[in-house]
């Protein structure tokens, strides 16, 4: 009897119990894990490079330093040129600062900056630049030394109407023997010198490549990232 009973509840079991579907059969560890958000990898449809989605190949990452004097440019060369949202460390211009801070070329600036500027273009599958941007002000020199280490060269913008503004810039690296372009960022209703008369104003070398370019457009800072990688390249082949 206790044997009917026992065959009975095994048989309603059997059949209240849903059977289970071939999807939920498959081991999740069967179950390749598609790229996107949820696994952190990089998705070709969100325009992902070659090197990102081959982890048999590292990027080569360089880094290159924008320098110059106050107001020259620097910040909008960085925000010109990055793939990403730029790292800015801007802060309002006081009246504090008027007495260390020249004003007459660029009466509409209202903000400085206090740290630096950061961002990163992709020049090649898997050539990635690092740009960062110097203080310009006087008072925060002492942060060049960290901005500049480990970097391949610099870039070091001009403004004609104040040339001089760029001579700390210009001793830095000659005295540090980081290789360097010299970059005059042409501003509207100024007039515009051909690069050989910069290079004698300046008195720079002639092996030091001398630019005229736009900081507010993205392809003349492209020239000129180019520019500084080849100098870089000739400088120090290995």
């Amino acid at each position: 009897m206790d044997s009917v009973v026992s065959d009975a509840t095994a048989v309603d079991t059997a059949v209240d119990t849903p059977a289970a579907s071939p999807a939920e059969t498959v081991p999740t560890a069967a179950i390749p894990a598609q790229p996107g958000p949820a696994t952190g990898e990089p998705d070709p449809e969100d325009g992902a490079q070659d090197w990102q989605l081959d982890h048999s190949r590292a990027p080569i990452a360089t880094k290159i330093v924008v320098a110059g004097g106050f107001g020259v440019g620097k910040t909008t060369f960085v925000r010109a040129v990055s793939e990403i949202t730029p790292l800015q460390t801007e802060a309002l211009m006081t009246r504090a600062s008027e007495e260390t801070d020249d004003l007459t070329a660029t009466p509409d600036k209202l903000t400085t900056t206090v740290a630096m500027d950061f961002g990163r273009i992709t020049l090649d599958n898997d050539l990635v630049l690092y740009v960062f941007g110097t203080p310009g002000q006087q008072r925060f020199w002492f942060m060049w030394d960290d901005l500049v280490r480990g970097a391949i060269g610099a870039i070091v913008l001009a403004d004609t109407r104040r040339l001089t503004d760029c001579f700390p810039a210009l001793d830095y690296f000659e005295s540090c023997g980081l290789p360097y372009v010299v970059a005059v960022n042409h501003f509207e209703g100024t007039e515009r010198f051909d690069p050989e008369d910069v290079r004698e104003a300046l008195t720079i070398t002639p092996e030091v490549p001398v630019v005229i370019m736009d900081a507010r457009k993205r392809y003349s800072v492209v020239e000129t990232l180019l520019a500084m990688v080849e100098h870089a390249l000739s400088a120090t082949p290995e």
